[in-house]
Order: structure tokens, then C-alpha cells, then sequence
């Protein structure tokens, strides 16, 4: 039996718990069973600690010999509980990795995590250059590359999103505040020529230059529906140069949920060259691989509108696929293919 656990999930529109519950729903669809209480979305943090503890306990004493579960990383908590009762009851573990918590946050030491990680059958990681790190560090167990994170929503991108026909104007959404992302400020005032519209909390009104818009806070739906700008900036840290700080630095590794908001909102992304996505946003020719953000403006305006729209169409054709789960589905698939091979 294919089966998972589902789990209390406090913050579903943060880009963690949005992208855990729309792997759930994905799971459900291609025939796997949650063996634990019904997805709950409770903000009560004592509702939320009894409901979570309470389906996980449940879930793993309905495992069975031969079954495969498939476990989001991490789980705080109950990660080790987890996977050291489906193991003991003979079931495979393929855990879908969202976050390492050695790397950024320094949750544990690099060997704790690799020592976790390998108890797994197959462990999903998000990009080649994740799946190296990891093996470099001690990692023997097998593993699958995801590459984009899929973005459930009944939404659909606007037709259109530059009124003058100069697309330059650029979107970023998450946290803006100048000590997590000091790039927008300083972009904006080397960039008077680009204009950036930002959706997200902690702008500082003080260093905004005109060429900010600030949006304030929408949820997702509303996000992919109505998102303003010709581009979505998949960038962290201070630096217009490089991915500055742990974050920034994280992009070598990792591959961002607003990746997938962006295209899904129709918008081609503007990354980093040496962010872990750059090769498949390459590959897919959703947008444009940088070396730093300074000259952006003379960058876009080198983009023809025929190129501009060559790679609009293609963010439409990734959208439908992450519409429909179709990346996890991929990479679980590989996952089962592997642990059969080995029966």
C-alpha cells in the first residue's frame, strides 16, 4: 500500500505548508491512503501539537509489512518517531525533503540530518546540486531530483501583464524587509528604469524609491490571478552580485516555491546563474540566468518581444504541468520504480 500521514498545518498559505498540503492533495489523487486523522488546519497551537501527535501515532500503527510511506521533511518533532516505527514494522520510507534543517537554520549538525536522511529507501531532493551536497556529506541512501515544487489553484494567469511594451517591470513576492532582502532597495536605486512591484510584508517606506510599488500582502489565488509585473525574481540577501547570506547561499541548493508562483502566474523568472534552478530554467527557457542584478534594466531591454513572449508561453506550458501535481508524481513514481527494483 502507498500511504502517507496527514498532519495539523498551522500557516497553509506560507510557501512551506502550501507546498506540503498540495503534495497531500497530489498523493490522494494518484492512490495514495493517509493513514492518520484528516488533513487539519487549525491555528490553535495546543489544537494543533494534540492533532498532529494524535494522527501520527495512528497513522503509524496502521503500517504494514511492504508498504511504502512517503514522509515530508521535516517534521520537527516527529520525524524520528515516525520513521523509526515504519521501519521496525517493515515499511519503506521515502521522505520528500522541503527544508534541511543543517544547512540554513542550523536545526542540527550536518551529520544528524545526513543520519536521518539515510534510514530513508529513497530520499527526494530538490535539485542535482542538493542530491551532491548531500552525497558529499555522507548520504548513501537512493535519491530522485524533484526540480520545481508543484502549485495547486483553481486560478488562472492574466493574458497580459506589461501595459507599455518596455517589460521591465519586475515582481518579487515574500518577505521584503531590507535586512532579509536589501537587493530590492539598492536594485531600485542603481535600476531607476525598472520597476518593482513588491507582494509581501516588511517593506521599509523610508528607502522605497519611486520605482516601488508595494502591494501588501495577497493570498496565492489571488497572487496568480492578478500578479503585476513582466517578470518574478527568484533572488535573496543583500547582494545585487550574489545570493548573500544563508538564504542566498541556500539558492545553490534549493528551489524556491515562488519559482512555481511566479510561472504559475504566467510571469517568466529572472534567477541567479548559480542558483540550483538555473538549469532547468534553462533547459525549459522560462527565463533569464544572471550573473548579478546590476544593468538589469539594459538586460531586459535586450529582450525582443518575440523572445518575451517565446518564454511567457513557455511559463504557460510549466504552469499546466504544476497545475496538475505532475512534478511529485514523476518523482514518486521514480521512487516506487526504485524500491521495487529492489523486491
Amino acid at each position: 500500500m502507498k500511504c502517507y500521514i496527514s498532519k495539523n498545518y498551522r500557516h497553509t498559505q506560507s510557501a512551506g505548508d502550501k507546498a506540503k498540503t498540495d503534495i497531500e492533495t497530489i498523493m490522494s489523487a494518484t492512490g495514495y491512503r493517509n493513514l492518520g486523522l484528516k488533513q487539519n488546519r487549525s491555528k490553535n497551537a495546543v489544537k494543533a501539537y494534540f492533532v498532529t501527535l494524535a494522527s501520527e501515532m495512528l497513522g503509524v500503527m496502521r503500517l504494514h509489512r511492504g508498504d511504502l510511506l512517503v514522509v515530508q521533511y521535516p517534521l520537527k518533532k516527529y520525524y524520528d518517531f515516525v520513521v523509526d516505527k515504519a521501519v521496525k514494522r517493515g515499511a519503506k520510507v521515502v521522505t520528500v525533503i522541503h527544508d534541511l534543517g543543517s544547512f540554513r537554520r542550523k536545526k542540527l549538525t550536518v551529520d544528524e540530518e545526513i543520519a536521518r536522511l539515510n534510514r530513508s529507501a529513497v530520499v527526494v531532493v530538490h535539485s542535482e546540486a542538493m542530491r551532491e551536497w548531500l552525497v558529499a556529506h555522507g548520504l548513501t541512501t537512493k535519491t530522485v531530483v524533484l526540480g520545481l515544487f508543484d502549485y495547486l489553484s483553481e486560478s488562472t494567469a492574466k493574458k497580459e501583464h506589461a501595459s507599455d511594451g518596455q517589460r521591465r517591470r519586475v515582481m518579487f513576492a515574500g518577505n521584503c524587509s531590507p535586512s532579509d532582502n536589501g537587493w530590492i532597495y539598492e536594485l531600485a536605486r542603481t535600476e531607476p528604469d525598472v520597476d518593482i512591484v513588491l507582494y509581501g510584508g516588511g517593506v521599509d517606506e523610508t528607502q522605497a524609491a519611486q520605482n516601488i510599488q508595494a502591494m501588501g500582502y495577497v493570498d496565492s489565488d489571488t497572487l496568480i490571478a492578478k500578479a503585476e509585473g513582466d517578470y518574478g525574481v527568484v533572488w535573496y540577501g543583500s547582494s545585487l552580485d550574489e545570493g548573500a547570506g544563508a538564504l542566498g547561499e541556500y539558492l545553490r541548493y534549493n528551489a524556491p516555491h515562488k519559482t512555481s508562483l511566479y510561472l504559475r502566474a504566467g510571469l517568466p523568472v529572472i534567477i541567479w546563474d548559480q542558483a540550483a534552478l538555473a538549469d532547468i530554467v534553462r533547459r525549459l527557457d522560462v527565463g533569464i540566468c544572471v550573473p548579478t542584478l546590476r544593468g538589469l534594466g539594459d538586460v531586459l531591454a535586450s529582450v525582443s518581444p518575440e523572445r518575451y513572449e517565446a518564454m511567457r508561453a513557455n511559463a504557460a506550458a510549466v504552469a499546466e504541468k504544476l497545475s496538475k501535481g505532475e512534478f511529485i508524481s514523476e518523482a514518486l513514481t521514480s521512487a516506487e520504480n526504485m524500491i521495487d527494483s529492489e523486491n
